[in-house]
């Protein structure tokens, strides 16, 4: 199955997909002792449900959002981003890597990239209104706010039109920079602070696992 190695006095079980911390370290924002501790995070998250240290999006979604069953399509776009080998897992490279985008010191530019990325639902280069509708509706579904469908229509008409200054109908990517660059807010959960403490990722959720790893 998997093998063993050495790293700080530690034995550390390699599994699928398991790359050196020193690797990521040099590819990401992240310090080769905080990818040893969201190696222990992976190995958590992707033991959750089905033990074969992958993180499913099952997994995923559990993690997220405390529900390993609910159609999201927030949860399936950050899932399918994660997910660069499109094979229905996410490895722990993977993780490592995409999570780097999140952090405080990654470029701007990879969280701008990312953000569009993440609206481009059918992955055709551009964002256009039906998508920045759809990503629209799952946000305010995640927050639990309740509009009208009226409110909705008018902050997807403004928000495309003010983003669509060549008005052909759709957002590439140049058109995103400069909107976002305008409207900063709108990558604000590009980053999330406590990476720079990585014991503090997912707290409920480490929290509720090692309070049901007792239980057993």
């Amino acid at each position: 199955m998997g093998c063993y190695l050495s790293t700080n006095s530690k034995k550390v079980r390699k599994t699928q997909g398991y790359e050196e911390p020193t690797v990521l370290a040099s590819e990401t924002p992240f310090t080769v002792s905080e990818v040893e501790a969201l190696y222990e995070l992976y190995m958590k998250l992707s033991n959750s449900i089905i033990e074969d240290g992958l993180i499913h999006k099952e997994e995923f979604q559990l993690a997220l959002f405390r529900n390993e069953n609910e159609k999201n399509l927030f949860a399936d776009r950050i899932f399918d981003l994660f997910d660069v080998k499109r094979n229905g897992v996410i490895e722990f490279g993977e993780f490592v890597r995409s999570l780097g985008v999140f952090h405080p010191n990654a470029p701007l530019e990879d969280k701008i990239a990312f953000a569009f990325r993440l609206y481009d639902l059918r992955q055709t280069g551009y964002i256009e209104r039906e998508e920045l509708k759809e990503m629209v509706l799952a946000l305010l579904h995640e927050s639990d706010l309740v509009l009208s469908d009226d409110m909705i229509e008018s902050i997807v008409d403004k928000t495309f039109k003010d983003a669509d200054t060549k008005d052909d109908g759709r957002i590439d990517q140049d058109e995103w920079k400069a909107f976002v660059s305008q409207h900063p807010s709108l990558i604000k959960n590009m980053t999330l602070p406590y990476l720079k403490d990585i014991t503090l990722v997912f707290p409920s959720f480490i929290a509720r696992t090692e309070v049901e790893d007792s239980e057993v």
